[in-house]
């Protein structure tokens, strides 16, 4: 049977325990382990899938995943969330749009001691959003600004899926993480804009957020940003020694882990039943996430092993279209895929294939890489499958129906697909910053 026959008949089979509710995990893994004994026999098949298995658990970087999702966790637990959303919203005075600004900016923050887009989300969604709607802002914005902000996670450091994308890729954590800074503050940066304008249109969509502290001035407001010292501070340890060359991503993650305990430790919030809670839903997360990965990385080191990866990347290379419209295709089929697949699994499905096909047309796998986790953030929010919609419909007030929702991460989706393709078209915008640390 050919390559492109069994490439086949793995999507089918993968669509169809997918469509029986078989975990994704569960379902990679299946398949593996079916096209190895199909193809090398039981004993061998069984042989094959372990020793890709245990070498993806051998990696050094995965360390990195627990400690920033366990100081998310920790931080999450500590009330530094609200205490850095009341802190930002008095800064901004009493400006339209101020609530909405602020919302950005903190979520900018939260992106930086966090890693993980579904928490930041919730968080969001339990502290900003009401905060809007009490103010009277438009219903749809005040989702938008969520959602999109949330989803700023993903790419900004320390992602988690950047740290993901670089194993699979086999480049430099740090320089991804470098990469990504700037592309990260330029969709915060459209956010904003959007916002100021669509406020600035109708005034309505945003009331002034009149309280007596914002009436202060501004040397006087100042004092009101003891809730952003902490969180400062913690950022500036975790990705200052990154950058520095002082610790490695994995380090600076465990010293992440041990500041967060520090910070919630000097709030007064640090107790048992806290840092139970933020293990078990450290062990939770991480879980799902490490079966999620022994899947994918099984399938494409079966796939590799029987010429798949090879019949892939003659097909992409073969295109008689310019190199950079490749890439553009690369970006097509995550979408695609994005509708039914974890973004855990894209990564490790895709990056092994894709990767070498970006170097062998002249373009540099970290620029890819930030493209990659902006377009994993237009997968968060597209319905009908986007998560970032589903994780803020958790906590949203009843009357926000999941409709509202879809309809009103629109615009921001357009303001993702805009940065994405100014990072397409200048990858500089990327890779100044890495530069500097070569």
């Amino acid at each position: 049977m050919g390559i492109e026959y069994i490439t086949l008949l793995i999507v089918v089979s993968l669509l169809g325990l997918m469509a029986l509710g078989v975990p994704l995990g569960i379902t990679t893994l299946t398949v593996s382990l079916g096209t190895a004994i199909l193809y090398f026999g039981t004993r061998a098949g069984f042989f094959i899938v372990a020793a890709n298995v245990s070498e993806v658990l051998h990696k050094y970087e995965l360390i990195a995943v627990p400690f920033f999702v366990f100081m998310a966790n920790v931080l999450e637990r500590s009330g530094i969330a609200k205490s850095l959303f009341d802190s930002m919203a008095i800064m901004g005075g009493r400006f339209r749009g101020s609530v909405g600004v602020q919302t950005c900016i903190v979520a900018v923050v939260l992106a930086a001691m966090s890693g993980i887009m579904g928490g930041e989300i919730v968080m969001l969604g339990l502290i900003a959003l009401p905060q809007m709607l009490r103010l009277g802002y438009d219903k749809k914005l005040s989702i938008g600004i969520i959602c999109a902000a949330g989803a700023l996670a993903t790419l900004i450091p320390p992602s988690v899926v950047l740290i993901i994308y670089g194993l699979a890729a086999q480049v430099s954590i740090t320089k991804l993480f470098a990469a990504s800074a700037v592309p990260g503050l330029i969709l915060a940066s459209l956010y904003i804009g959007y916002i100021l304008i669509r406020v600035r249109m109708n005034p309505a969509m945003a009331p002034i957020y009149d309280i007596p502290e914002t009436g202060l001035p501004f040397l006087q407001r100042l004092r009101y940003l003891k809730g952003v010292i902490l969180p400062g501070v913690l950022i500036g340890a975790v990705l200052g020694v990154i950058y520095s060359g002082v610790a490695t991503v994995t380090e600076a993650a465990a010293i992440g882990a041990v500041g967060a305990l520090v910070v919630a430790a000097v709030r007064g919030e640090l107790n048992w039943v806290m840092a139970r809670d933020a293990m078990r839903q450290t062990v939770l997360t991480v879980g799902s996430i490490i079966w999620l990965v022994l899947g994918a990385v099984s399938l494409i080191g079966i796939y590799n092993r029987i010429g798949g990866g090879e019949f892939l990347r003659g097909v992409l290379t073969g295109l008689d279209i310019a190199p950079l419209m490749v890439i553009v295709v690369m970006m097509l089929i995550i979408m695609v895929l994005g509708t039914f697949l974890e973004w855990i699994a894209i990564i490790f499905i895709t990056v092994p294939i894709f990767a070498p096909v970006v170097v062998d047309l002249g373009f540099d796998p970290v620029w890819f890489g930030v493209l990659f986790a902006m377009n994993i953030q237009i997968y968060y929010l597209s319905p009908p499958f986007g998560p970032a919609c589903f994780f803020l419909k958790s906590v949203a007030p009843k009357e926000i129906e999941l409709q509202d929702i879809f309809v009103a991460v629109l615009p921001f989706i357009a303001l993702q697909a805009l940065g994405l393709f100014l990072v397409l078209f200048i990858p500089e915008l990327a890779l100044w910053l890495p530069s500097m640390l070569d």
